[in-house]
């Protein structure tokens, strides 16, 4: 039976991608560029100073990458504090809920800065349930690098062939695949423009996946 689930944030906790994507096309505007919709997409799983550092390359910016992440991080720090629409997506308290009290343990492994993870966490009391957290963001390479899920792996205490991953976006996948980890893709409304043709599984709903449904799967298709 798997032993620990290492989940990304945005797109699998919580929707807050509409919200990343205002602050995004704030800093975009306040910059004087124009980022067509292909492009935006394919930075889904990136961290955002991996972003700023290809928009600054690509438009040929005078401004350096952290200072468009401190506008950005600025953008999305007033629209966190004043939209009180944001919450978490359908089914998902209730799986980390049974997956923490059938001892599993349980990872945040996100592209988002840490300050932005901790406001969510803090928002919806999520750190009773998980044992670490972990932000792309302080790691030497983002996603689709593995680097980020063979430090939760580590983080958990599991080998990787122990742990599965849940991601929503083309990158997430890409990164739990070259970690040799499990990868549970998480096709939700939410999720555009996104492949998930190299999941191990893919789903459209957290009841498909609860703790008795991964034992039958373990059994079934990894023994």
């Amino acid at each position: 039976m798997f032993k620990a689930a290492l989940f990304d944030m945005d797109g699998v906790i919580v929707d807050s991608e509409p919200l990343h994507y205002k602050a995004y096309y704030q800093m975009f505007s306040d910059v004087n560029i124009e980022v067509p919709d292909d492009l935006y997409a394919a930075f889904t799983g990136q961290s955002t100073l991996e972003i700023c550092t290809t928009l600054v390359t690509r438009f040929k910016l005078p401004l350096g990458a952290q200072t468009l992440v401190d506008i950005k991080r600025h953008h999305f720090k007033q629209l966190f504090d004043n939209d009180d629409t944001l919450e978490l997506l359908d089914g998902v308290l209730d799986l980390i809920k049974d997956y923490h009290s059938h001892g599993m343990a349980l990872i945040l492994a996100s592209s988002a800065s840490m300050p932005n993870i901790n406001r969510i966490f803090e928002r919806f009391d999520l750190d009773q349930y998980f044992v670490a957290k972990i932000s792309g963001a302080d790691l030497k390479k983002s996603k689709p690098h593995p680097e980020i899920f063979i430090k939760a792996a580590e983080l958990s205490g599991h080998e990787p062939k122990d742990c599965f991953v849940i991601e929503d976006s083309t990158n997430g996948i890409a990164a739990a695949k070259a970690a040799n980890i499990y990868c549970i893709g998480y096709d939700s409304l939410h999720s555009d423009d996104q492949d998930y043709s190299k999941a191990d599984l893919v789903v459209s709903s957290f009841d498909a996946v609860g703790y008795d449904a991964l034992k039958h799967l373990r059994s079934k298709d990894l023994v």
